[in-house]
């Protein structure tokens, strides 16, 4: 049975001719770093927070440590970011239960890490995987659904409303209620990120919309996306060759 991803369709919009070399040749596109090993390592913080389970600045730290060892050898490991990385980080730990008791004011815990692998039904044979960072229900009937993100100081208003970016929530919902078979109307989406380099306010909840239309689209998308990857269509996204942060293929043996 295929599946696809909201990571792989991100892949697929960024460039079709960089998720076939990335997905379908594996060659190696972006193999992760300080950055993602932090992540990676406020995330273990986060779901033992959730769980009521003890932890510590300790924890986070033999945490990094470990993710940064398993980084891939060729990557350039920058020694004084990690250590700013450790004092951020040990910041960040004792204000995420009180963001949560501030934003919910008063929660359940439903679910930490829920693995989604649902039919997608317009397209026979292929699911949708993913996995929810938290479920949580709220007194007034609400089920709530967020996700983790570390940042640096936070994220502008044009990343708040990037569509490909609330993108992952809106497809999260989507196949939970499916999942589930809960009404969308009384499912609520959030990112929940995890600043770095704030001074103050270091973790912050912020509701994105995920109505019909905005799910009618990114339906639409994934729906494009897998006809393409079947019929093995891989048209080049020039705009992404050099754009934001550009691509690492653009001008290799590999796109030239």
């Amino acid at each position: 049975m295929s599946h696809i991803s909201y990571s792989e369709l991100k892949d697929w919009s960024f460039c079709a001719w960089y998720h076939k070399l990335t997905r379908v040749d594996k060659i190696d596109g972006f193999k992760g770093n300080e950055y993602t090993a932090f992540g990676t390592a406020m995330h273990s913080v986060c779901e033992k927070t959730l769980l009521s389970e003890e932890v510590d600045d300790d924890f986070f730290v033999k945490e990094l440590k470990k993710n940064i060892s398993e980084l891939d050898e060729d990557v350039d490991i920058n020694k004084k970011l990690v250590v700013d990385m450790i004092g951020q980080g040990k910041q960040i730990i004792p204000e995420i239960q009180d963001a949560l008791d501030d934003y919910f004011e008063e929660y359940e815990l439903l679910a930490v890490e829920m693995p989604l692998m649902e039919d997608i039904k317009t397209e026979d044979g292929y699911k949708f995987k993913g996995f929810i960072d938290a479920v949580v229900s709220t007194p007034d009937g609400k089920v709530h659904i967020f996700d983790w993100k570390t940042c640096s100081w936070g994220w502008n208003a044009q990343k708040r409303s990037d569509k490909m970016v609330t993108y992952q929530l809106t497809l999260y919902k989507h196949y939970f209620c499916q999942k589930m078979n809960i009404d969308p109307e009384d499912v609520e989406t959030h990112f929940a990120l995890l600043k770095r380099t704030a001074k103050k306010n270091r973790v912050e909840f912020f509701r994105v919309t995920s109505g019909n239309k905005k799910t009618e689209n990114v339906l639409k998308l994934l729906n494009t996306a897998l006809y393409n990857i079947k019929n093995q269509r891989y048209i080049k996204n020039r705009s992404s060759c050099t754009g934001g942060y550009g691509c690492k293929f653009y001008g290799t043996e590999h796109c030239p």
